[in-house]
C-alpha cells in the first residue's frame, strides 16, 4: 500500500470509461445512474427524481461524449431540446446496461472504496504466499 490517499488517484473514472466501453462493444445502452444533489451536476431539473437522475450515454443518444477524470460532459436532446450536460464523476452513483441490468454501482460519492480487512491476525504466517509444485 505505501501510497497516500492525496497520491492515488479515484479508480472511479476508470471503472466507468471501462463498462462503458465493455457495455458499448456488446451492443448495449449505458446508462448513468448520477446523484443531482451534487455540487456541480448540470443536468435537466425536469428530469430528476428524489434528487437523482437516470441518463442514456450510449453514442447514439448523446453527442461529443467525454469521459474525463473529474467530468462527465455530453450534449443530448431533452424533450426535443438540446442540452450540455455535466456531471462531475463523483456524482455518478453507478453504470448499467439497459437491456440486462448488468454494471457497477460505486461507493457513496465524496468517497473512496474502504480498505480490505486485514486479516492476517497474529499469524506471522498469514502473509507468506503458500504455494506448491503440480506435476
Amino acid at each position: 500500500m505505501g501510497e497516500t490517499d492525496a497520491s492515488v488517484s479515484s479508480k472511479r473514472p476508470y471503472l466507468l470509461r471501462a463498462m462503458h466501453e465493455w457495455m458499448s462493444d456488446n451492443a448495449q445502452t449505458p446508462h448513468v445512474l448520477v446523484d443531482a444533489t451534487i455540487a456541480g451536476v448540470v443536468v435537466p431539473v425536469e428530469h430528476i427524481d428524489e434528487g437523482r437522475i437516470v441518463l442514456n450515454v450510449s453514442y447514439r443518444a448523446v453527442h461529443a461524449l467525454s469521459l474525463g477524470n473529474d467530468l462527465l460532459t455530453f450534449r443530448a436532446q431533452f424533450q426535443g431540446r438540446p442540452f450540455d450536460v455535466s456531471v462531475p464523476v463523483a456524482a455518478v452513483i453507478g453504470i448499467y446496461a439497459k437491456e440486462t441490468g448488468q454494471g457497477m454501482v460505486f461507493a457513496e460519492s465524496g468517497s473512496e472504496e474502504p480498505e480490505p480487512p486485514d486479516d492476517t491476525g497474529s499469524d506471522p504466517d498469514a502473509t507468506r504466499a503458500h504455494l506448491k509444485v503440480v506435476r
